[in-house]
């Protein structure tokens, strides 16, 4: 297996910052953070989700291409994939995107539906419109040789990965493809691992790593029915077995990355070491 970690996990760290750390790690790939900052994050100061010290944005990733491709390739890292957060729907940024993924190499970019579930629009209007969407964004990359990856995500129509293919079905595996992210999947969609993986075949390019388990955190009083919620976890102590993950995947033979995220508040360097050497030491394991 080939081992990446995600760098919306490190926004206190530069460029060459973020690669040291990961080659120091034993990793053997990045899947570099690509995103605009959101205005309600700006000035706040570094965070995940906010301000990062690597900068890149869909507006000067092209230029920094050929940078980030040779500082990964200094460290002895390849690069894995772009965690961007860009809608179908945004087609100037989602040309950005293909452009600047095709020019540092990277296999491929994140893309959302345009909306969220948030059950107030019925599912099969989402759907309608997320197909047509896509249909949009796939023809207007048409030519740079990157594909479009669906994050398997709670709150969306693709909490499952037989929702997510249902989606990226309607077009070629050589365009688009899935993230499988178990971790999303314990609380909101989880389905049978090995059938998981044999459904989405060709059209499974990416897989996320990180343990989360259920927490009480209270009690309906009128009914007696327990409410949970999902704090994160070390991968060994989460609710999800990567056992049965990592046995499936060689299986199939996959051949792309497996990438850390870990949004927990210890320590970064304490997280990563963690989470690489507890999938070393599972993979290792008859």
């Amino acid at each position: 297996m080939r081992y990446s970690a995600t760098t919306v996990m490190m926004p206190q760290l530069g460029l060459e910052e973020q690669a040291d750390l990961l080659q120091r790690l034993g990793f053997d790939g990045v899947e570099w953070r690509v995103r605009r900052v959101p205005a309600d994050q700006r000035g706040k100061g570094f965070s995940e989700w906010g301000e990062h010290k690597n900068d890149l944005t869909p507006e000067n990733f092209a230029a920094e291409a050929a940078r980030m491709k040779k500082v990964a390739a200094d460290h002895g890292l390849a690069i894995a994939g772009i965690a961007s957060a860009a809608s179908a729907d945004d087609l100037e940024q989602v040309k950005l995107l293909a452009e600047g993924a095709a020019a540092c190499g990277a296999p491929f970019f994140r893309v959302w539906c345009p909306r969220w579930y948030d059950r107030k629009t019925a599912y099969q209007a989402l759907f309608h419109e997320a197909v047509q969407a896509f249909e949009r964004a796939l023809d207007a990359i048409k030519g740079y040789g990157v594909k479009i990856i669906l994050e398997i995500h709670g709150n969306t129509i693709h909490v499952s990965a037989s929702l997510a293919h249902r989606l990226v079905s309607h077009w070629s595996p050589d365009r688009i493809g899935c993230i499988f992210d178990p971790q999303n999947m314990v609380s909101d969609g989880f389905e049978t691992t090995e059938i998981a993986v044999e459904l989405l075949g060709p059209y499974l390019a990416h897989v996320h790593a990180g343990g989360h388990r259920p927490v009480e955190k209270g009690r309906d009083e009128a009914t007696g029915t327990v409410e949970w919620e999902w704090p994160g976890c070390p991968m060994s102590e989460g609710l999800y077995d990567f056992r049965r993950l990592l046995k499936q995947l060689k299986a199939v033979s996959y051949r792309g990355f497996i990438s850390i995220e870990d949004f927990r508040g210890a320590p970064l360097e304490d997280k990563l070491r963690e989470g690489i050497g507890y999938l070393k030491r599972v993979e290792a394991t008859p």
